[in-house]
């Protein structure tokens, strides 16, 4: 995939997307060489926790959405 080199105030959204997706497969591509940062394994714990204890629960991912878009016009 080619992906134009531009300043970014430049590329079209579908020139900005396009280099977004071209960088996530290249990121992607190699899980292990990307580190997650500390606060995300402590971040997950707490959500099971929270699940474990009953202090939080499971969404469907259409209310989930739904919910956002609703907070966020």
């Amino acid at each position: 995939m080619s992906v134009p080199i531009l300043p970014l105030s430049e590329m079209s959204v579908e020139e900005k997307l396009q280099t977004m997706e071209a960088l996530w497969q290249s990121l992607s591509a190699d899980p292990a060489a990307i580190e997650s940062p500390a606060w995300h394994e402590k971040e997950l714990a707490d959500r099971e926790c929270k699940i474990a204890s009953g202090e939080t629960k499971f969404v469907e991912w259409e209310k989930a959405k739904a919910d956002v878009r609703r907070r966020n016009p």
